[in-house]
């Protein structure tokens, strides 16, 4: 699979200031590769085996549940993914050179070079953007099929009370999500090596792809496309991951805040 990488020059640090070793890039093919790998596998779990897993399931909800397991499956398969890939690409797991691979690094002034310490101020303006994406409108969908639109209905709570299970299950969920899923796979390795394609503008299409993406929840693309300006340009520009996964689970600590109470009712 030599046909998915290019040499073409990416953007790099200013002079005198460097910034890690220069990642090989990945051609047209290899990009869309990657992320129809990711992006496959959710569709055909949320469409075909979670509704062939609903009908062998009892009371109320059952698509909704089955949905949210076999998409934990789904973000669980995006970790290995990226294991794979990096694993190929650098031939080593070592935690110094997954680092850099995947740009686990604390977010980087672009004017100074430096990194850390201020410049983690920029998540919060960016968690008050991701939020507003719940206020673009949803395209009109069965509400059966949102496990955390079920959630919020009488049965949703009958569900969690008492149950640590279901409570672990989203637990690993919004882990597997904002962590070591989605992010990982679109802003540590995807992000990274897509400059030899689209250049300037490799976080707009990086956001765009992480938007279309989401086959398994085709109703919330429009906001989720916000993620270009809350996940992968501010990735992009400070050049670290840890920014879009610093937003994205901010989600995930909210959820679990509001899921915990009804858990411990029970």
């Amino acid at each position: 699979m030599t046909d998915t990488h290019t040499t073409t020059t990416v953007p790099q640090p200013p002079a005198g200031r460097p910034d890690g070793p220069v990642l090989p890039q990945l051609g047209l093919r290899g990009v869309l590769g990657v992320w129809a790998a990711a992006a496959l596998p959710m569709g055909l779990l949320a469409w075909v085996v979670a509704p062939a897993v609903a009908d062998r399931l009892d009371g109320p909800g059952a698509l909704a549940r089955a949905t949210v397991l076999a998409l934990v499956a789904g973000l669980a398969w995006q970790f290995v993914l990226v294991v794979v890939l990096v694993r190929r690409e650098q031939e080593t797991l070592r935690w110094a050179v997954v680092r850099d691979a995947l740009w686990l690094r604390s977010p980087r002034n672009p004017r100074t070079g430096r990194r850390g310490g201020r410049m983690w101020w920029v998540v919060v303006p960016l968690i008050a953007l991701a939020a507003a994406k719940d206020l673009v409108p949803k395209i009109p969908h069965d509400a059966g099929l949102d496990f955390f639109t079920f959630l919020g209905t009488d049965a949703g709570r009958d569900l969690l009370s008492g149950a640590w299970g279901w409570f672990a299950v989203l637990v690993a969920m919004c882990v597997l999500n904002t962590v070591v899923g989605e992010e990982l796979l679109f802003r540590g390795y995807l992000l990274p090596r897509m400059a030899g394609v689209f250049g300037r503008y490799d976080w707009v299409a990086n956001g765009v792809l992480f938007g279309l993406y989401h086959l398994h929840r085709w109703w919330a693309v429009p906001g989720l496309l916000l993620g270009t300006l809350t996940y992968a340009l501010p990735a992009r520009r400070y050049r670290s991951a840890l920014v879009g996964i610093a937003v994205h689970s901010a989600q995930s600590v909210v959820l679990v805040a509001l899921v915990l109470p009804a858990v411990l009712q029970g």
